[in-house]
């Protein structure tokens, strides 16, 4: 296997949102589960997304992580390699998106990463180097309410400062305007004067496509999905890759049973989750019964027993913002967020042992729980079911193929968890 590009991504719904991307964009994409056993046969492809869980961990451990996947990327012919952020850059003062980006940078001989969330597609964009989120600064929105890492400052320059060792730069609005040329002088400029990344501005399409052109020719950067986009059409443009189709083999049908498991809190998913009421039955977990060590998961799977031979139904450990900052406030961040999530996967993998073989997962941290429960090593990517949200097809599961979704909680309309489901037969 010899790949054109390569990402780690630090997290599984993080993952799928950027090998969707690349699909779309003409390049043969693959999704692992952490670094591949090398029994694994994967397919000939132009770029592999390596899902990690690094985003909240502690700095020393995302770092040992990424490097162990750059590793393997670099050894399988990628020049480039994208560390894949979340378009919502959270992170906290310690990280982990400075830590990762210059370990990135120092065993790659690359002495400046060009870094940017925009993704004006999914409402994300970046001026002056500061994030909005559909027009509003990032700490102004409601995203800035991440249940692991609230954000509060959009002012990204000043963000990553707080959790880098070198200097942070800006590359403005009106030099990437001037071009992939201008850019790639700025970042000279940049690094002489001594900084390590640049945050670069980004309001429309094309502003990605020249970040692409220019983050290209250098060996890391960081990112969300619309830098990803910019990577993939500056390798087409350069003749290295070749457009192509690769969804058929994704979408043949698996049969099987159907669910959904949501452990997001986001506004999205509570929505979508009052949607999927008028199609299936909807359980709601009490979430503080889940903490309190209740036997709230054998009841759950009780009740879906009884349901899911008749079609889908959806199991949610999701609660409105004030509920959880009551739980957290009792319980602490750290636990109440393991808590749902191991909650939530085990519940997965109980559905997936009575016959489900189509599954829906919301939540970036629940999807992890959930993927690493059932062991899963890998992915076909298929047709994209909303902006940023592909369906998946298994790879390595010994004939049993599913057909998953993994959503990150904020993506998605009201309706997402019917139309997943329709999409997979």
């Amino acid at each position: 296997m010899t790949i054109l590009l390569g990402s780690i991504a630090d997290d599984y719904t993080g993952a799928s949102d950027l090998a969707n991307t690349l699909t779309k964009n003409g390049l043969r994409t693959v999704q692992t589960v952490g670094i591949p056993d090398p029994s694994l046969a994967l397919p000939d492809v132009d770029a592999v997304v390596v899902s990690l869980k690094i985003r909240s961990v502690a700095a020393k451990d995302a770092v040992a992580a990424a490097l162990e996947a750059e590793s393997w990327l670099r050894g399988r012919g990628a020049r480039h390699v994208l560390y894949k952020i979340c378009s919502t850059f959270d992170s906290t003062d310690l990280g982990n998106i400075g830590p990762v980006t210059e370990a990135l940078l120092s065993v790659s001989g690359g002495h400046i990463a060009l870094v940017t969330p925009a993704f004006p597609e999914t409402g994300r964009t970046v001026y002056l180097g500061h994030l909005f989120v559909n027009g509003q600064p990032l700490d102004e929105s409601p995203l800035k309410d991440h249940p692991l890492n609230p954000m509060r400052d959009a002012n990204l320059a000043r963000v990553l400062t707080r959790q880098s060792r070198g200097k942070v730069g800006l590359i403005d609005l009106p030099t990437v305007t001037d071009g992939a040329d201008a850019v790639r002088a700025r970042l000279d400029r940049l690094r002489a004067e001594g900084a390590a990344a640049a945050i670069a501005d980004a309001v429309f399409e094309r502003d990605l496509e020249t970040l692409g052109k220019a983050a290209l020719e250098m060996p890391v950067s960081t990112g969300a999905s619309g830098l990803g986009l910019g990577l993939a059409r500056a390798l087409l443009r350069s003749g290295r890759a070749s457009a192509s189709d690769g969804e058929n083999e994704a979408i043949r049908p698996v049969g099987g049973l159907a669910a959904v498991v949501a452990g997001s809190c986001s506004a999205a998913t509570l929505k979508q989750l009052d949607a999927a009421e008028l199609h299936m039955p909807v359980l709601r977990l009490d979430t503080e019964k889940l903490l309190a060590g209740s036997d709230e998961i054998s009841a759950a799977i009780a009740w879906a027993g009884e349901r899911i031979g008749e079609g889908p139904v959806a199991i949610a450990a999701s609660a409105a913002p004030e509920v959880v900052s009551r739980l957290q406030a009792r319980y602490g961040r750290e636990a109440s967020g393991h808590a749902v999530e191991t909650a939530t996967a085990a519940i997965a993998g109980e559905l997936v042992e009575r016959g489900v073989r189509r599954l829906v997962v919301a939540g970036g941290e629940t999807s992890g729980a959930t993927v690493d429960r059932l062991g899963i090593p890998a992915f076909l990517i298929g047709p994209e079911i909303a902006p940023g949200v592909p369906l998946l097809r298994t790879i390595g599961t010994g004939g049993n193929d599913m057909l998953l979704t993994l959503k990150s909680g904020n993506f998605g309309g009201e309706d997402f968890f019917a139309t997943a489901l329709s999409m997979m037969r």
